[in-house]
């Protein structure tokens, strides 16, 4: 019998919520490919609007470093204000071969300090008979390095993203 699984991850950063939201979610299939070329070898939209709208798709092409070498993923809800969104991959990714589905959904809350904390909650339906081993850690690392990326830029392009 096919189980449902969850992983959460948080990640701290010292640049706005609203900016890394804008770099590292809304725009991340211009920028992945310029600051984590090792994670995502290239990225763009292939349905509405330009990869950011309800019901975009996005395509994301990785490297070795990602479980997976290619996914789609369909934006399911987005609200920029509270910099948060869910999306819902719909092809590659291990879907039909270890994944029946799954779902991301990020959160970008500001702190304190001026700086923020990435929230992200996925789940997923795994098929008949598949047991997870490093595939967690490995997609929690990646997600990291790809959030540490947009972070670098960020800070390295204060004027980016305003």
């Amino acid at each position: 019998m096919a189980s449902t699984n969850s992983w959460t991850l948080e990640i701290e950063s010292p640049v706005a919520a609203s900016r890394l939201f804008r770099a590292g979610v809304m725009d991340w299939h211009n920028l992945a490919p310029k600051v984590a070329p090792h994670i995502v070898a290239s990225a763009h939209p292939i349905e509405g609007a330009g990869g950011i709208g309800i019901g975009s798709v996005r395509k994301f092409n990785f490297t070795s470093a990602m479980p997976f070498s290619v996914m789609k993923e369909k934006l399911e809800f987005l609200d920029v204000e509270k910099c948060e969104c869910k999306s819902t991959l719909i092809e590659g990714g291990g879907i039909g071969t270890t994944i029946e589905t799954a779902t991301s959904h990020i959160k970008v809350e500001p702190t304190a300090n001026g700086g923020c904390v990435v929230k992200i909650e996925s789940t997923y339906k795994l098929l008949p008979g598949v047991e997870v081993k490093d595939e967690t850690t490995k997609a929690k690392d990646s997600i990291t390095n790809i959030f540490k990326g947009a972070e670098a830029y960020l800070i390295a392009n204060p004027d980016a993203y305003n």
